[in-house]
């Protein structure tokens, strides 16, 4: 069987692996990605593309801003804007307590520096989004916020790698996994890969990879499904999300809507298959109508699926094994992870070139669950 060297060695062709990969290769290593079907076939490619800031965990909140700033100069680092647009989003509240949620949420980010999310009145609501229904009391707005396409992102990822001399394998399944001295050796049914450094970016996947390694990654795999709309003139810019209930909006140029938002489905992960459960699509579409009601007759004219990987505390797992050298994780992103992408390939990067990121992730360490457990 055919063996190849090389200096990092990457599992999973998503965008945490694509944007590893180049990153990795600019600064002068030899890199291969190793993808079990093709580059963007899962959560990468298939989400809904939101390229959101708004509303994350506050352990993710540095990686989350630099990858904001990263969006935004996306053509001038890898000669793609992957269709971003700063539209701005948007998180409405619908009640007076759900006002005081998100002026809690303002406040806490505030007392550890962040001022990206401001709290803005219902009039303000209005003027951001004019068709929104009168009962909404406000709102939470981050200006620099818009949304990409999904798979021209991993696609653009790829094409710039490949530009610096990486190597991506697609449809190239990784058998076995084992470490020797000096270097990590994958074999897969395209050859032996061997390389110094390994790294984890396989998605849903990864909790069953590190298993092979001996590690325990808690990270589950998920169904999520997104529908998408008949064309309808245009009447909305920012995305529009809600405080407690699930929901991911957003029309594009050609006026159709794409709604999504916490809605889970089952997984056949042998398969790589999600099941499109239409019950939950329609209690979304029920969120869509009491928010636009202007909405209600418009139809849905395709919904999809895909698998995702989920940690316990929602919050991606980015930073060393805590039982191997030189082996890296970039995954359980739990349906947030695409606007991350190019933060945490930089990130991977300087961990193995550098021994540390610039951006702080240490509350994304897998460490954290050893912890919990300890407590």
């Amino acid at each position: 069987m055919e063996q190849k060297t090389f200096d990092v060695v990457i599992i999973g062709g998503g965008i945490h692996g694509c944007a590893s990969a180049f990153f990795l290769a600019r600064r002068g290593l030899r890199v291969a990605v190793l993808e079990a079907d093709y580059c963007g076939r899962h959560a990468s490619g298939v989400n809904a593309g939101g390229v959101r800031t708004l509303g994350r965990p506050l352990a993710e909140t540095h990686l989350t801003l630099a990858s904001c700033d990263l969006w935004h100069d996306l053509k001038d680092l890898i000669g793609d804007d992957a269709g971003f647009v700063a539209q701005g989003q948007i998180k409405v509240s619908e009640t007076d307590d759900e006002v005081q949620i998100l002026r809690d949420r303002v406040s806490m980010l505030q007392s550890h520096g962040f001022t990206h999310e401001v709290l803005v009145d219902k009039e303000t609501v209005r003027e951001l989004v004019p068709a929104i229904s009168d009962h909404v009391t406000g709102a939470i707005w981050v200006e620099r916020d818009g949304f990409a396409l999904p798979y021209r992102a991993v696609t653009a990822f790829r094409r710039a790698a490949e530009a610096h001399g990486a190597v991506i394998h697609e449809n190239c399944r990784v058998e076995n996994i084992t470490q020797g001295a000096s270097k990590w050796r994958a074999t897969t049914n395209k050859g032996i890969f061997e390389a110094e450094y390994l790294v984890v970016a396989a998605g849903a996947w990864s909790g069953y990879v590190a298993q092979t390694l001996g590690e325990t990654v808690p990270v589950t795999p998920g169904g999520l499904m997104l529908m998408v709309t008949q064309r309808l003139p245009h009447f909305i810019e920012p995305v529009v999300g809600a405080t407690s209930r699930g929901l991911s909006f957003k029309q594009y140029d050609n006026g159709t809507v794409v709604i999504g938002g916490e809605l889970h489905c089952g997984v056949d992960i042998e398969a790589a298959h999600a099941e499109l459960d239409f019950s939950r699509l329609a209690n979304s579409a029920k969120i869509v109508t009491d928010l636009f009601p202007f909405l209600e007759h418009v139809s849905i004219n395709r919904a999809w699926s895909g698998i995702e990987g989920f940690t316990p505390d929602h919050t991606p797992i980015l930073g060393p094994s805590t039982a191997a050298s030189k082996l890296i994780y970039a995954c359980g992103f739990s349906s947030s992870g695409f606007q991350l992408g190019p933060a945490s390939g930089r990130a991977v990067s300087e961990l193995i070139l550098d021994g540390a990121s610039q951006v702080q992730i240490d509350g994304l360490s897998l460490s954290r669950f050893s912890k919990a457990t300890a407590l």
